[in-house]
């Protein structure tokens, strides 16, 4: 058996501690996807580059669909764990990067390394799940995960609008807030 393949016999609630991590981490990573959508305008009129605009969400988007497979082998080859810590550390550090952001070009290249982080996230919060569950359970555990993901998806836009318009705060809380 290769290491990818190697189950430990996990209980229960060493699934769920894992599971746990996992959630928070694909949660925090699916919300800076949809967060920026409603702080655009604000971040456009404050960065200016409006031409720039669609590259926010399309880097980031690109990176994430083009990394996903990458994970994966690294994972294989490097274990799950520390590729794992890699692509949250990339992703922390890119969502730093973003929220310091002091024109669009900077933003831009952020963003992309932060959908590369949300790939590697993405793709190994799946393979994790994988190695730790038995088969016939997965599907509870991935359902889960989905939740999670819907859950990101809903509250992305509303955190971001509200960061946008409550006083003291301000669009680079969306990407500081990915950073704890």
């Amino acid at each position: 058996m290769g290491r990818a393949e190697t189950h430990r016999g996990y209980s229960h609630r060493e699934i769920l501690k894992i599971l746990a991590g996992l959630l928070l981490a694909m949660l925090t990573s699916m919300i800076s996807t949809s967060i920026v959508t409603t702080a655009l305008p604000t971040i456009v009129g404050e960065l200016g580059g409006q031409e720039h605009l669609a590259w926010v969400v399309s880097a980031h988007l690109l990176a994430t669909t083009v990394s996903v497979p990458l994970w994966g082998k690294l994972s294989d080859l490097f274990g799950r764990k520390p590729v794992f810590q890699g692509a949250l550390a990339i992703f922390v550090a890119a969502s730093l990067v973003a929220g310091l952001a002091q024109n669009m070009g900077m933003l831009i290249a952020a963003r992309a390394a932060q959908g590369l982080g949300t790939g590697g996230v993405q793709a190994l919060t799946q393979v994790i799940i994988g190695d730790v569950a038995e088969p016939r359970e997965r599907g509870r555990y991935n359902g889960y995960l989905g939740a999670a993901f819907g859950v990101a998806t809903v509250s992305g836009p509303l955190l971001g609008g509200f960061l946008v318009d409550a006083d003291g705060l301000g669009w680079r809380w969306g990407f500081y807030a990915c950073v704890p």
